[in-house]
């Protein structure tokens, strides 16, 4: 198999852009996106040039770091799929396929395919927590929750902070990533007790990051890998006007 490849070159966040040519033959079908950049690597590495930065850990489809765009396609042609779990026999022999990094404000380049998601981290930081009493674990069973209300948290808490939504997004809005963050853990009792200070100091952050407002399109839940539903943005800014609303 043959692909021809334009990727995203960029030093650094400050540093001028531009497309790069490559072209690899012989490639295997069944290696994924990031095997074939490690091919790729390895040949600018033997001829003396500047190897590819991108980023990957897991390569498995649980963390989300080697999200970057491919022909225009948020991490893969394939939907619901991420970066490392798109493999060439997504694509056509002798296909050209064009690389480029995530492209929002809130999250500029650090080098090459490589973006800084710091922000993202920022958000759970401003409200992202329990509070809950130290010492020995509570019993599990004395807190009962209902089997469809602990499916509901769950699917929130699947997203994986990949950035997907923001990249997609024509105002590069981060709803669908933080009103999850919010409501995996204000749906269930343990993450009560602040949950209006939670949603009040999450979205809060969101606004100072850069984000952009939504304007709930539905594209973010369209491209999202984990498949994370637009009905958190509506629950969570249900959540945000009542606590507005109620605040002394």
């Amino acid at each position: 198999m043959q692909l021809k490849l334009r990727i995203w070159r960029q030093a650094g966040p400050q540093a001028k852009g531009y497309f790069e040519d490559h072209s690899l033959d012989e490639l295997d079908d069944h290696m994924s996106v990031p095997e074939m950049l490690d091919l790729l690597n390895t040949n600018i590495i033997k001829s003396g040039g500047n190897p590819i930065a991108f980023e990957s850990d897991c390569r498995e489809g649980i963390c989300g770091q080697c999200g970057f765009v491919i022909n225009g396609d948020i991490h893969s042609p394939n939907k619901g799929t991420t970066t490392c779990q798109t493999h060439l026999r997504s694509f056509k022999d002798g296909q050209t396929l064009v690389i480029e990094p995530f492209r929002a404000a809130a999250f500029p380049i650090k080098k090459d395919l490589m973006i800084d998601r710091s922000a993202f981290d920022r958000i759970i930081q401003a409200g992202g927590y329990i509070g809950v009493n130290t010492g020995q674990a509570p019993e599990a069973n004395t807190i009962l929750i209902k089997h469809d209300l602990a499916e509901r948290a769950f699917d929130a808490a699947a997203c994986i902070g990949c950035g997907a939504c923001v990249a997609v997004c024509k105002n590069a809005s981060a709803m669908l990533f933080t009103s999850a963050k919010v409501n995996h853990l204000s749906m269930l009792p343990q993450g009560a007790p602040e949950a209006a200070q939670r949603v009040t100091n999450m979205v809060k952050k969101m606004d100072a990051e850069g984000f952009g407002s939504c304007s709930y399109t539905g594209a973010c839940e369209a491209v999202c890998p984990q498949g994370i539903s637009i009905t958190n943005i509506a629950a969570m800014n249900g959540r945000w006007l009542w606590t507005q609303l109620t605040a002394e």
